[in-house]
This record gives C-alpha cells, sequence and structure tokens, in this order.
C-alpha cells in the first residue's frame, strides 16, 4: 500500500510540474521567431503547392499543371491544362478542374486559420498554447496531403467504362517519377509546400527549445530540492 501511495504522489507530483510548465509564458526571442513564420505562411498561399508534369514522343515539351491552395494551372497560359483533359478523356478519367479538386477547397481556410491563430500565440501565448498550434498544423498538414493522396488514387481507378481507350486502374504517382502508358509522368511538391514545411520546421523546433530548456529546469529544480537532504545525510555521516 506504502508502495502505491509513493508511485501516486511522485506521479502527480510529474504531473503538476508539466502542468505548471505549461502555463509558463514563452522565451521573447520565441516570439519573434513566430511572428516571422507568418511570412513564409502567408506565401503559401501564392505559390504552387505541387506540380504534375508529363512527357511524351508528342509531347517533347512536355505538360504541366500546377497546383496552388486556390486553384489550378497549367503551363502555357491554361493550354497544357486543356491537353492533359483531353488525354485524360480517352482514357476515362474524371476532368481536371477546381470543381474535381473540391477536396483541396478548405486548405486555403485552413492556412488562414493557422495563421490568425500563430499571429496570437506569438504575443500573448504560453507553452500550453504552442503546443495546440503544433497539434493543429501537423494535423492540417497530415490530413491535407493524405486527401492528396486519396484524390490521386480515385482519379485513377474510377475510369469511365465508356472511354475510346481501355486502360487497368492505376495509382497515380505521388512523389516522383512513373510511366503510364507512353506518358512519362512526374510529380513534385513545390515552392509553396516549402514554405508550409519552414513554417512547420520553424514550430516544431521552437517547441523542442521549449521542452529541452523546461526539462533542464526541472533537473535543476529537483537537484535543489534534494540539497538539504543529502548536505544532512553527509553531516551524519
Amino acid at each position: 500500500m506504502a508502495v502505491r501511495l509513493h508511485a501516486f504522489c511522485t506521479m502527480k507530483l510529474h504531473l503538476d510540474r508539466f502542468y505548471d510548465f505549461l502555463s509558463k509564458p514563452l522565451f521573447p526571442a520565441s516570439r519573434l521567431m513566430l511572428a516571422a513564420l507568418v511570412v513564409p505562411l502567408g506565401f503559401a498561399l501564392a505559390q504552387p503547392l505541387w506540380r504534375i508534369s508529363m512527357e511524351a514522343p508528342q509531347y517533347p515539351g512536355g505538360l504541366t499543371l500546377d497546383i496552388y491552395a486556390t486553384h489550378l494551372e497549367g503551363g502555357n497560359g491554361g493550354q497544357h491544362l486543356q491537353e492533359i483533359n483531353t488525354l485524360n478523356h480517352y482514357i476515362g478519367m474524371r476532368k481536371l478542374d477546381r470543381q474535381a479538386m473540391k477536396d483541396l477547397d478548405w486548405i486555403p481556410f485552413a492556412l488562414g486559420a493557422l495563421l490568425i491563430v500563430t499571429l496570437r500565440v506569438a504575443p500573448i501565448g504560453n507553452v500550453r498554447a504552442l503546443v495546440h498550434l503544433v497539434v493543429m498544423a501537423g494535423y492540417v498538414s497530415a490530413f491535407a496531403f493524405g486527401r492528396f493522396i486519396y484524390m490521386l488514387w480515385s482519379f485513377g481507378h474510377e475510369l469511365s467504362p465508356d472511354a475510346p481507350v481501355k486502360v487497368q486502374p492505376f495509382m497515380p504517382v505521388v512523389i516522383g517519377s512513373k510511366k503510364i502508358a507512353n506518358f512519362m509522368t512526374h510529380s513534385w511538391p513545390q515552392a509553396g509546400s516549402a514554405l508550409l514545411g519552414v513554417f512547420m520546421l520553424g514550430l516544431v523546433s521552437v517547441l523542442l527549445w521549449h521542452l529541452i530548456a523546461g526539462r533542464r529546469a526541472a533537473v535543476r529544480a529537483a537537484e535543489a530540492a534534494q540539497a538539504p537532504a543529502l548536505e544532512a545525510a553527509r553531516s551524519r555521516a
């Protein structure tokens, strides 16, 4: 019974210290870093997140499609998107347009929400608010990438049975290159995704800084609390 009580008291002590740590204010330098991270997050809205391109003998210059948070943009003033949709029609794929990619319509609002929350945490947030921000940003990033993968899967598997050219359902390339029929397709993240990566890496770095500093402070506090008992033991010895 005494052992269980001691374990419970020890666990409660650690939890109390952890909750106290979560309530501590952010370092001044952390606040400046969070304010600076708003810049890449904001620019990510205006840059392409992903590029899908394809090459074939009949298209030596290739065809490109840039995916933004707010719209799609084909190369050569939009002509490439029309060409891609014409090719997709022959194998029964749905037309590529914003309506077909409506699964991504929530992304601008999610990025805007992250921007607003970051601006709030920077001046008045504590460690707990920073943890919430990191979890929220991680969820948005993971969910958006997951939906993107599912969207590609649905385009490659939900083919029209009335298509002029019959092909087996396939998974379009997510990252890298893949040959489909006589086309070499490429799929790579672009500047917008890199900016989001900078934002996410910055958030995690600030959080790790606080966690490491908090751990060191907890160790110093524990050593200071044990010092009188150690000193008394030495004196008795």
